[in-house]
């Protein structure tokens, strides 16, 4: 696995686990819409979750909820594009631009964003091409269907993380054929996109053998329905079994987690990785 990425022009040492922050820049996100689409209060969030140690912003301008549908482009545009470039001017940050669309890729690249984080994997068109012309690393997801339908009785033939890794190993070949080179991919499993609980159970406990790609491995639990239904709180609440979720990621082989509460997750990251480093050399 790489140790290092090269983010545009900055270098993510992915030697150790890194934590990213979510910002959603939309007025209907999952667990905070609405709460830092406005400009000033966008940079304000990000500010601090860089002063808690994040070490990427994952920016977003589109909900990808269950039952959400895509915006116009030119909203999209409007949303992120003032975001990304206050926050690579004025904080210095390395960027990630969670879009499927080329366009945006394009332009937030443009920018000074440092990374690209698509949920539907470069499959609309134009993204695959956007994404090897930036040169930016790309993290791919495994995504069952669309947020339109993804959650409507999702089911496989076969055994969950089969078909996780089968995705993700045909989507390799296909960016590295368009040009994306494979040292620049970072693999998602795509937790709570086209999957039951059961599912993403069972995907988490057996997701080490994703670190076998020798690809970086991201993972995104924070405050998902996942815990929701399996400890029976709100979004709210979810804190203590994200944390629990960011742990066993960590311990699974995932060098990136993405987060709302960054904070938290960095203290819980950092002390797992500090009980897997014992009598290491690292």
């Amino acid at each position: 696995m790489p140790k290092q990425l090269r983010c545009g022009r900055h270098q993510l040492d992915l030697s150790y686990p890194r934590v990213m922050g979510i910002l959603n820049v939309t007025p209907d996100s999952f667990s905070d819409g609405g709460r830092h689409n406005a400009l000033d209060e966008a940079v304000r969030h990000a500010e601090t979750m860089l002063a808690e140690g994040a070490a990427i912003i994952d920016i977003g301008g589109e909900s990808t909820r269950p039952g959400a549908t895509p915006v116009p482009l030119q909203e999209e545009l409007d949303r992120v594009l003032p975001v990304v470039e206050r926050l690579v001017n004025e904080l210095d940050a390395l960027v990630s631009l969670d879009t499927s669309r080329g366009e945006v890729m394009h332009e937030a690249a443009s920018r000074g964003a440092g990374m690209i984080n698509d949920v539907r994997s470069l499959r609309w068109p134009g993204a695959l091409e956007a994404a090897a012309m930036s040169g930016l690393p790309v993290c791919v997801m495994h995504m069952l269907g669309e947020p339109t339908d993804m959650q409507r009785a999702p089911h496989y033939e076969v055994p969950i993380e089969e078909a996780v890794a089968t995705f993700l190993e045909k989507r390799i070949a296909e960016c590295e054929a368009a040009g994306v080179r494979r040292d620049q991919l970072v693999l998602d499993p795509g937790f709570g996109f086209g999957k039951r609980v059961e599912h993403n159970l069972r995907l988490l406990n057996r997701m080490q053998p994703l670190t076998e790609f020798g690809l970086p491995v991201l993972a995104g639990m924070s405050r998902k329905s996942m815990i929701g239904k399996v400890l029976a709180r709100p979004v709210e609440e979810r804190l203590p079994g994200g944390l629990a979720l960011a742990t066993m990621a960590v311990e699974r082989g995932a060098r990136i987690v993405r987060v709302h509460d960054v904070g938290p997750t960095v203290d819980a990251v950092n002390m797992t990785w500090a009980v897997l480093q014992e009598g290491t050399d690292a």
